[in-house]
């Protein structure tokens, strides 16, 4: 999603070895200020991920934050990659097994959603950032990766110019726009799975 921030000589400078040090602490300071963005998103949404709040929060300065977020967009933008990393991690450890392939992408989305529902506040401004932000992010890719990996196998083994990568990408979509309903209340987990079954079974073919 973002690319990690341009740092500077003083950084980056150091004894033999140092490099790595530097590098691991670095890594260590973006996760504590993603970390502590999510905080905030999950208690009071995109609102109250201030900027100045955030570096307070991450215990950095508020000019290291800007170093590695050059806007509070970059840093949402950072969360939703946070958020899907999870997500990845979940799917890797535990794929889904059962059914054909609208059941096993069906049960990616609801674990998705499950996941997000846990803290409305952050999952409200996740989607927000996706629909608002001028920053490039790859999550309809990288939702479209697990649904093609539960539904038809190994994504690298997919041809780019299969349908099949359409399809994932229009599912990931449309379960977007559902997660969208159902923070506006117009929706529960139970009707967007239904909805997602029959959508599922029509678009995806074992």
């Amino acid at each position: 999603m973002t690319a990690e921030p341009t740092v500077t000589g003083d950084e980056t400078r150091g004894q033999p070895g140092g490099q790595g040090v530097r590098s691991r602490s670095q890594h260590q300071r973006r996760k504590r200020i993603v970390q502590a963005a999510a905080a905030l998103a999950s208690r009071g949404g995109i609102e109250a991920m201030q900027m100045r709040t955030v570096s307070e929060r991450a215990g950095v300065a508020l000019g290291t934050l800007y170093r590695y977020f050059p806007s509070k967009m970059d840093l949402v933008v950072a969360v939703v990659s946070e958020e899907l990393d999870l997500l990845e991690g979940s799917i890797e450890r535990r794929p889904p097994r059962a059914g054909g392939a609208p059941d096993r992408a069906v049960e990616v989305l609801m674990r998705a959603t499950r996941g997000l529902m846990r803290e409305p506040e952050l999952a409200e401004a996740l989607i927000r950032s996706l629909l608002l932000s001028d920053v490039k992010t790859d999550f309809g890719d990288r939702m479209s990766e697990l649904l093609l990996r539960a539904a038809s196998g190994p994504p690298e083994d997919i041809p780019a110019e299969d349908p099949r990568r359409l399809v994932a990408r229009a599912l990931s979509g449309i379960w977007t726009m559902e997660m969208i309903e159902m923070l506006r209340g117009n929706a529960t987990a139970e009707e967007i799975q239904a909805r997602l079954e029959i959508t599922a079974s029509r678009l995806l073919i074992d």
